[in-house]
């Protein structure tokens, strides 16, 4: 690429034109060098839950950052990780007793697992299968993250290094026997550790949904067979279904949950991994070979924290409710628009993400150009979108005005008429 060292994610870089140059974003805007002005539809990989540049996530890191910018957490501790670790506790109402930290989901996922198979070992238990998960389930990019993510092209190079998982079907709403069955066959050899999802909505997948009740069926069942449950909230967490977490939708709460993305309202990389007190239990032990052996080098980074904090008390103000509230109402009355379109197959609201089909002639998997070519009329319209094969989906900042909405049905609407 002409002039630009940097090497893009997910990017076949021969293919593509040349990266859009980005000069400053505020609010739901990105402004372009170029001039053009694009609406962040997708809450730039869903990590703006209150668009960008808000001055009190700003503020917050410029005052940390005079008076402390970084201390290794082995050893010592500090006041914006301690605030952070109180607020995730309490907004999570008391099912966990402890924050580990660590730098982005796929981290986040990593001690997790991490967490859930050392528990046993720890307790001298030998269980033969690691991880049950979803097919279709994405979970990260490292080893540990891949192995419980679907086998895919993204995967692929590296298959034969990956751990053994077993899978479910997906989740859908008329499965709910069939996905409950293959659970219980699997619960039968009572050797298996751990049960990693996406609760209620599968991002990666094509943002697919799906009902609380059959996760609370296979959570229960689990719970009954002593295997360590692991929610997956790097998307879904900080409000995206409507709830702080999608887990509280949920009658069975896990023992393990995994955050990142919207933590610091898109500021900064930070990963949370929150476990329950009987997790943290294993490795509470007068034995040194019990311990967590597990930690980055900015683990609890003091400036990601203060940020994480300060996004934290913005989602729980009653104004940012009040929007959120507003929002899924807004994107619930565009489904029932786009409902009509005869191109719109599966027109689907879960909080403030809303997803649908393009009908297509053609397989429109991650690879097709129907992707690339749904991105591109988006952009010509002024919307940034980032079309999962044929899926199209909105995952907007909260602040996203009802002008701006309406650009983005707007370009809904020309895609669907012109594919």
């Amino acid at each position: 690429m002409e002039n630009n060292p940097v090497w893009h994610p997910y990017t076949q870089e021969k293919l593509y034109p040349l990266p859009l140059k980005v000069k400053r974003a505020s609010d739901a805007l990105i402004y372009l060098e170029n001039g053009t002005v694009l609406i962040d539809a997708v809450s730039s990989w869903w990590v703006n839950l209150f668009g960008h540049g808000r001055l009190e996530i700003a503020e917050a890191i410029a005052l940390q950052a005079k008076e402390l910018e970084h201390v290794l957490l082995a050893g010592f501790t500090h006041e914006p990780a301690i605030q952070l670790a109180n607020g995730l506790l309490a907004v999570t109402h008391g099912h966990f007793s402890k924050v580990f930290y660590s730098d982005n989901g796929s981290t986040a996922v990593e001690v997790a697992l991490k967490m859930a198979l050392q528990f046993f070992y720890n307790k001298s238990q030998h269980k033969s299968v690691k991880v049950i998960a979803f097919e279709e389930a994405y979970h990260g990019d490292t080893f540990g993250a891949m192995s419980v993510g679907a086998r895919s092209a993204f995967s692929k190079p590296f298959d034969d290094l990956l751990f053994e998982v077993r899978r479910l079907p997906r989740p859908n709403f008329h499965n709910h026997d069939e996905v409950l069955s293959a659970f219980e066959t699997e619960m039968k050899s009572g050797d298996v550790a751990a049960f990693i999802f996406e609760p209620l909505v599968m991002g990666t997948a094509g943002m697919k949904m799906y009902d609380a009740s059959i996760l609370d069926d296979l959570m229960k069942m689990a719970k009954d067979n002593g295997v360590i449950l692991i929610a997956d909230e790097v998307m879904t967490g900080f409000g995206r279904t409507g709830k702080h977490f999608a887990c509280e939708y949920l009658k069975v709460f896990p023992d393990i949950m995994c955050l990142s993305k919207g933590i610091t309202g898109g500021f900064l990389p930070l990963g949370v991994t929150l476990a329950s007190d009987d997790i943290y239990k294993a490795f509470y032990s007068e034995d040194r070979n019990k311990t967590f052996f597990h930690g980055h080098s900015y683990t609890g980074n003091p400036i990601a924290c203060a940020a994480a904090n300060a996004s934290l008390k913005l989602l729980l103000s009653e104004n940012m409710k009040e929007q959120m509230s507003k929002l899924s109402i807004q994107l619930t009355e565009i489904k029932e628009r786009l409902e009509q379109h005869s191109n719109a197959v599966d027109v689907r609201v879960k909080g403030n993400i809303l997803a649908f089909e393009v009908k297509v002639n053609s397989t429109g998997g991650y690879f097709s150009e129907i992707r690339d070519r749904l991105y591109g009329q988006a952009l010509s319209k002024g919307v940034l979108l980032r079309p999962l094969g044929n899926t199209l989906y909105t995952i907007p900042p909260y602040i996203v005005t009802e002008e701006q909405l309406q650009q983005v049905e707007k370009t809904f609407e020309y895609i669907l008429e012109n594919n």
